[in-house]
């Protein structure tokens, strides 16, 4: 299988986690998307050095996973290529941020490490906010809440359609890959010097299968909106939820809970 294959395997394995029932399952899908939403901006409010405060906003994912069915070790093991480029944005910090953070009476330590490790961990959790959503909510049911938050359709239908015309690229890709591998059984993989045609070919076989699939839709009555029809939720239920999760996660954002418990230990 290669490459391509593995990425739309992936992609539909993701798709799968989205028909387990689980409590989480069940809540409303705008709920979910404020969820995410709120706990994204909340995580990214805290400040550089305050890493003790942040530490605390991995229980919402964490509990979500729990609740939703799915295994925490999904998300890591689904988004392997993204995390390391995520915990690599702030390597160069501790080289240019030498400001001394005083962690105890008699030990300091350089603010660069501080801020390279709460930049990661912000990436992390707001990676696992955002997966946790789409594997237990559907692309339809997430554009469908997009929608009933006004967001404009052109950008709703937008995220959609590119959503689905990912997998006709990797099937393109994973025809012409196993086309060059039967005229080229000794490379690994495309060479450098056959790059720019592969992608220029990838690119008008995508477009072409697109039109087509575009075409299809309009005879089946496409109209700019792709019609979702809505689940069934418990309004109050999920209202109560969100409620009480947006309560508790500002709570951690103006209070530094684990400064606080430890306060409580030293008294």
């Amino acid at each position: 299988m290669n490459p391509a294959e593995q990425a739309s395997a992936a992609l539909y394995e993701i798709e799968n986690l989205n028909r387990t029932d689980s409590p989480y399952r069940h809540l409303s899908p705008v709920v979910k998307l404020l969820m995410t939403l709120v706990y994204i901006a909340i995580v990214m409010s805290f400040g550089k050095y305050d890493i003790t405060g942040l530490f605390v906003m991995i229980l919402f994912p964490v509990v979500g996973y729990q609740f939703a069915g799915i295994p925490v070790s999904a998300c890591f093991y689904r988004m392997r290529y993204i995390l390391p480029l995520i915990c690599a944005v702030g390597l160069l910090n501790p080289l240019f941020d030498h400001t001394a953070v005083q962690v105890s009476s008699s030990f300091s330590i350089s603010g660069g490490w501080i801020s390279m490790i709460t930049l990661c961990m912000k990436g992390i959790f707001a990676i696992m906010a955002s997966f946790l959503l789409i594997a237990s909510t559907p692309i339809e049911e997430i554009c469908s809440a997009m929608r009933k938050l006004h967001i404009p359709k052109i950008i709703v239908s937008l995220i959609m359609l590119t959503y689905r015309y990912i997998h006709v690229m990797l099937r393109e890709t994973a025809v012409m890959t196993d086309a060059y591998s039967l005229r080229c059984p000794n490379h690994k993989g495309v060479h450098i010097s056959a790059w720019g045609s592969f992608l220029g070919s990838l690119l008008l076989r995508s477009s072409d299968r697109a039109q087509q699939l575009y075409e299809s839709m309009l005879l089946r009555g496409y109209h700019g909106e792709y019609p979702v029809s809505d689940p069934k939720a418990d309004i109050k239920k999920s209202a109560a939820v969100l409620a009480g999760a947006t309560v508790l996660m500002f709570a951690a954002r103006i209070y530094n809970i684990p400064a606080l418990v430890g306060r409580m230990f030293v008294r």
